[in-house]
């Protein structure tokens, strides 16, 4: 990994645990790792394998992308916002059920249906 793209992933990983106010020892626990994992990680000491990478994204509900610091593509397609909806598994770290997939799925639809 480049340095640039390792420094990127290390602030964001900083900046997404302390924006859920937790310390480094209480993400390391909730990873299953230790805090000097997650130190290592937020100084780019260390980069967090394809699997951790995964687990981080999905914890911050974040994509992978995002967290490497990659461009994100602002444009979504239909088949794209159904996928991302059936796809989510938590916001703001509650559960998400199918009911509420379909209301954020009629919600948005509607909203564009009007533009």
């Amino acid at each position: 990994m480049k340095n640039y793209n390792r420094t990127i992933l290390a602030n964001n990983i900083k900046i997404l645990r302390k924006q859920r106010n937790l310390n480094q020892a209480e993400l390391g626990k909730i990873l299953h790792v230790s805090q000097q994992t997650v130190g290592s990680w937020e100084t780019g000491r260390a980069i967090p394998g394809s699997d951790t990478l995964n687990i981080l994204a999905d914890y911050f509900q974040v994509s992978t992308d995002e967290l490497l610091g990659r461009k994100v593509s602002a444009s979504v397609s239909e088949s794209d916002l159904d996928e991302m909806i059936d796809n989510a598994r938590f916001f703001d770290g509650k559960p998400i059920d199918d009911h509420d997939k379909d209301l954020v799925r009629g919600i948005l639809k509607r909203i564009y249906s009007e533009k």
